[in-house]
């Protein structure tokens, strides 16, 4: 009789699996668009740079001059006290935020709204930025960190700069108890051992037998004791020999 792989129990929603929310901050998001950054710019002051758990980049507190506070995250060269600008009217500076239709062509920015007022989706990560390629009458194309390029709405807000800790992912973590406590924050488990490590009772690629080695591919629509591996794979992964065999 076998176990219940990771993949069910996950799914149970025990404490094993549930990420540590009660000690996050808050959400990195933009205030909702009113009037006057539509109009013109509001001033806003950098109350403080906070670390929020399980996030890789530093949040910055900010007080809007209309007395409104949210957080939103950091760009490289903020710091605490420092004035910004919220708006269309602001100018061109890192950490301004102001709508993607008023920035200029070859800009960098972050924190990019899909859609105005959904407070920002692309361009998050610790050292994550985007480019301004283009103004459109459809609206404003953008290079996104992976190099796919967008067409977002020129309303849609974003963050002059690149998001501050770039270098987070150059460290090594030197000890597995490190590892531990940041897979740990984000809700995942730590370590991870391999299907084809286990037994075979305890995996559906398990067993050191060689006879008893299973194909990784499964269908979508397997259950989840079995589906693991390469879900819905498009092909066998035979494409580069292919090739070699060719030439």
């Amino acid at each position: 009789m076998g176990k219940r792989i990771r993949a069910q129990r996950r799914g149970r929603g025990s404490s094993t699996w549930r990420a540590h929310t009660f000690r996050r901050v808050a959400p990195a998001k933009y205030p909702p668009i009113s009037l006057g950054e539509l109009k013109g710019a509001l001033k806003a002051d950098v109350v403080e740079l906070v670390h929020d758990p399980g996030r890789g980049a530093p949040l910055a507190a900010l007080r809007l001059e209309t007395s409104e506070e949210f957080y939103t995250l950091a760009p490289e060269g903020v710091h605490e006290g420092q004035t910004i600008w919220v708006g269309s009217k602001a100018p061109v500076e890192v950490g301004n935020v102001l709508p993607l239709g008023d920035i200029p062509e070859g800009t960098v920015v972050c924190n990019i709204e899909r859609s105005p007022g959904d407070g920002g989706e692309l361009a998050r990560s610790s050292g994550a930025y985007a480019t301004i390629i283009a103004h459109t009458p459809e609206g404003t194309v953008v290079s996104l960190p992976s190099g796919k390029s967008l067409c977002l709405n020129d309303l849609c807000r974003a963050t002059i700069g690149i998001v501050s800790g770039s270098g987070r992912t150059d460290k090594p973590f030197l000890k597995a108890g490190a590892k531990y406590h940041l897979m740990k924050a984000k809700g995942k488990k730590y370590p991870r051992t391999r299907g084809r490590a286990m037994v075979a009772a305890a995996h559906p690629y398990g067993s050191s037998k060689r006879s008893a080695r299973k194909v990784t591919t499964v269908s979508r629509h397997a259950p989840p004791g079995q589906k693991v591996g390469l879900i819905a794979a498009r092909r066998a992964g035979r494409r580069g020999k292919r090739k070699r065999e060719r030439k």
